[in-house]
């Protein structure tokens, strides 16, 4: 297990970054290019493992993709046209993979088997399996068919449209039923109280899919084939962007430009709670690149204060939650996040990796059950903490460190699973 010692930056951070390619709009753009028949390229991917577990999903699944490490060219087999794998798929790390190929795969005429690594196995699937049965797929796992490895038995019929209203707020999820959708006989609906990220509605309606949305009911019909762009432009990544808006904030004298960053609205709950709580982030040239918003994002260290954070806003936020407990820590003043259950099934039990992991750092942070309680007017002290395989809590954690006295992680190469140049970038700004 490697560890990483992170150093306090006391001079603070300065430089102009680029971050690695959005984690969602990569996932999605190879599926949907790998279901279309007509060749797509392409650019800005992220080549970071999670995404690559799907890259070699959609290859044992008989698609073409040619990689020049600039970028992707995919030769798609169409809705229709995907070859039985000659072998178990390894999913990895990624729910994201799982989740969306479980949707893909139900209206298919192929058995289809997944595993992944000890974390993805631990997570629960039936969230998913429960409304793909509802429209006549047959799935089958470990324990009671809800855990890895799963199996996608051919159904006996097509598939039926349903309209599910979701219990919890879940992009992975909602996407699911509606790669579900595309295979079915009707309209599919699926029905959100809150807004969760929508690039599976915004590049399935680039590629002439016919999906709407009305009143938090998003809608689809069965498709022939999809009509491909003849490229895809991914935009940088705003999880990853989070770490240096706050660690620019946070630490005195910084100043920092991250370029080309997604801004969706659906993912910019992050900057909306940093604004409230008095960050100073400036929004530079906004454009739309493949149907994405970006902008490029100006930040400089400010003095902030605690609010509170609730339910209605985090599944616009949910994977940058531990990034927010270092701003919330260091902020004046108490910060509560509530409605945030669901961090307690992503790679770790976020919400018990940040109380015991920042509990070394500070004792600042008290756990509740769908969320956290923290005192601010706090500092980091240096300790030796664990990433609990979680590449979130360890990016947190290195920011905590260059903001306080410094810190040693365990399990640090967890950060492979999104952002691979991570630590290097933080060198580069001090």
């Amino acid at each position: 297990m490697t560890s990483k010692i992170i150093e306090a930056a006391v001079d603070g951070l300065h430089g102009v970054i680029t971050i690695p390619g959005d984690k969602s709009v990569s996932h999605r753009s190879v599926m949907f290019a790998g279901l279309s028949d007509t060749p797509v390229r392409i650019v800005n991917f992220l080549r970071a493992q999670d995404c690559l577990s799907t890259v070699n999903c959609m290859r044992a699944l008989g698609v073409n993709i040619a990689d020049d490490g600039e970028e992707l060219t995919i030769c798609g087999k169409g809705l229709y046209g995907l070859n039985e794998p000659e072998n178990i798929i390894d999913a990895g790390n990624s729910g994201t993979t799982l989740r969306l190929m479980l949707g893909i795969l139900s209206g298919q005429k192929f058995l289809t088997t997944f595993t992944g690594d000890a974390s993805l196995s631990k997570r629960p699937m039936q969230r998913v399996i429960t409304p793909l049965t509802r429209m006549g797929a047959s799935i089958v796992g470990r324990k009671i068919n809800t855990l890895l490895p799963i199996t996608v038995i051919p159904a006996k019929q097509r598939l039926t449209g349903i309209t599910y209203e979701m219990p919890m707020a879940s992009a992975q999820v909602k996407s699911a039923v509606l790669l579900a959708g595309l295979y079915a006989q009707g309209v599919t609906t699926v029905i959100e109280k809150y807004p969760s990220r929508d690039h599976t509605e915004r590049m399935l309606k680039a590629f002439g899919v016919d999906i709407t949305t009305q009143n938090g009911a998003i809608s689809i019909r069965p498709a022939d084939r999809l009509h491909a762009p003849a490229e895809i432009i991914v935009p940088g990544d705003i999880s990853s962007a989070a770490y240096w808006l706050v660690a620019a904030t946070v630490i005195p004298n910084s100043d920092i430009i991250i370029k080309n960053v997604g801004i969706n609205k659906t993912r910019t709950g992050i900057l909306d709670v940093l604004n409230n709580m008095g960050t100073n982030i400036e929004l530079c040239g906004c454009r739309t690149d493949g149907g994405e918003p970006v902008a490029d994002l100006h930040v400089r260290s400010a003095r902030l204060h605690g609010i509170d954070i609730a339910a209605d806003i985090i599944p616009r936020l949910v994977d940058e939650i531990p990034i927010i407990t270092v701003a919330a820590i260091l902020a004046d003043g108490r910060t509560t996040i509530n409605g945030a259950q669901e961090l307690r099934v992503k790679e770790s039990d976020r919400i018990k990796a940040i109380c015991r992991e920042f509990g070394k750092l500070t004792n600042a942070v008290t756990e509740k059950e769908d969320g956290l309680i923290i005192e601010g007017n706090s500092a980091f002290k240096y300790a030796q903490c664990d990433s609990h395989d979680d590449h979130r809590i360890a990016m947190a954690l290195a920011v905590a460190g260059a903001s306080g006295k410094g810190v040693e992680i365990s399990g640090a190469d967890c950060v492979n699973i999104s952002y691979p140049q991570f630590y290097t970038t933080l060198e580069h700004l001090k």
